[in-house]
C-alpha cells in the first residue's frame, strides 16, 4: 500500500535527521517551501512538519520556525507540579496555547498521560496555574498612586502587561473577562488598577469597570501577537515583508478612488503597527477616565 504524500515527505526528511545532514538546532523547511518544493497543498505541508512533530523529531522555536529537535534532558522519575507548569509554560511559548494538550505534556515529560492527573485536576487548571506562574513574575509596578499620580501608575501597569503578553503570545488567549480564570496573581492587578483609582470620587463598581476595560484594551491587542507569530513562522515572512508583497492588490484597490482617505493616509508611507494601536487606545482611555474624575 503507498504510503500519503505527506508520510513519504516526512519520511524523507526524518531520514535526513538520522544521517546528520539535519542536525539538532538546525531549520527545517517551512510549510511556505514544502509546498514549492513538493507541489503540495498548504493542508499537506502542514502534516508533514505535524507528523514529525508527534515524532518528537522537530520542535518550533521562537524566531525561528520549526527545527530539529534537541536530545531532552533528563526528566525526574516522579515530575513536582511546578515542573509540569513550567513545561506547559514551554510549549505554549514555542508553539502557542493550543499545542498545550496532557498528551502532549506527558510525552514532553517522559511519563503516562494518566499520571499527570495527579498533579493537575484537568486542562482548565493547568491553564489557571500557568497564568499565575506569568502574572507572579509580572507584579504591579513599585509606585504609589499619592506620590506618582493615578494615571501614571495606571499607565506603567497596562505596558507592563503588554511587555507580558509581547513575551508570552499565548497568555492572552487564555485570559477572558466573561469567564475569567480566578488565578490570584492576576486579580492582583485588577486591585492594583482600583487603589490607583481609589479617592477621586468613582463608585467601586465604576473602578472595577475601568480596571477591566484597560485590562481588555492590552489584552485585545496582544491576542493578535500569537496569531502574527504564528503567519510569520508559516510563511517566513515578517508583517513588513507581506506587506510589501502586497503592494500591488493595495495600489488596484486604491486606484478605483473609492478610498480617498485612505489613499491619502497611505500616501504618507505610515508606521503603523500592534505597538502604536496599543498606546493610542492606552491613552484615549486615560484621557477619558481624567474627563470622567473631573
Amino acid at each position: 500500500m503507498e504510503l500519503p504524500v505527506y508520510r513519504r515527505i516526512a519520511g524523507e526528511i526524518a531520514a535526513q535527521i538520522a544521517s546528520g545532514a539535519l542536525p539538532p538546532g538546525a531549520a527545517v523547511p517551512s510549510t511556505r517551501r514544502l509546498m514549492a518544493e513538493y507541489g503540495v497543498a498548504m493542508a499537506t505541508a502542514t502534516k508533514v512538519i505535524t507528523h514529525l512533530r508527534e515524532q518528537g523529531l522537530v520542535q518550533t522555536t521562537p524566531g525561528r520556525g520549526t527545527t530539529v529537535a534537541r536530545p531532552r534532558a533528563a526528566v525526574p522519575d516522579t515530575p513536582d507540579r511546578d515542573l509540569v507548569v513550567r513545561t506547559a509554560i514551554m510549549i505554549a511559548n514555542a508553539e502557542g496555547l493550543p499545542a498545550v494538550s496532557m498528551r502532549r505534556l506527558a510525552g514532553e515529560l517522559g511519563m503516562p498521560t494518566m499520571s499527570l492527573y495527579r498533579h493537575v485536576a484537568d486542562k482548565e487548571e493547568l491553564v489557571l496555574l500557568m497564568m499565575d506562574r506569568v502574572m507572579a513574575a509580572h507584579p504591579p509596578p513599585s509606585l504609589d498612586p499619592a506620590v506618582h499620580g493615578w494615571r501614571v501608575c495606571v499607565e506603567a501597569l497596562a505596558r507592563l502587561q503588554w511587555r507580558m503578553y509581547r513575551q508570552q503570545p499565548w497568555l492572552a488567549q487564555a485570559v477572558s473577562f466573561t469567564r475569567p480564570l480566578l488565578a490570584p496573581h492576576a486579580m492582583a492587578h485588577t486591585e492594583w488598577t482600583m487603589r490607583a483609582l481609589d479617592g477621586h470620587g468613582l463608585a467601586p463598581s465604576t473602578q472595577f469597570a475601568a480596571a477591566v476595560m484597560l485590562a481588555n484594551h492590552v489584552r485585545g491587542t496582544a491576542v493578535n501577537l500569537e496569531a502574527e507569530a504564528q503567519a510569520e513562522q508559516e510563511s517566513g515572512m515578517t508583517d513588513t515583508q507581506w506587506m510589501e508583497a502586497q503592494s500591488e492588490r493595495f495600489a488596484a484597490v486604491l486606484a478605483t478612488g473609492r478610498l480617498p482617505q485612505m489613499s491619502r493616509f497611505l500616501a504618507t508611507d505610515p508606521t503603523f503597527d500592534l505597538d502604536l494601536l496599543m498606546e493610542f487606545g492606552l491613552q484615549r482611555l486615560l484621557d477619558g477616565l481624567a474627563a470622567l474624575m473631573a
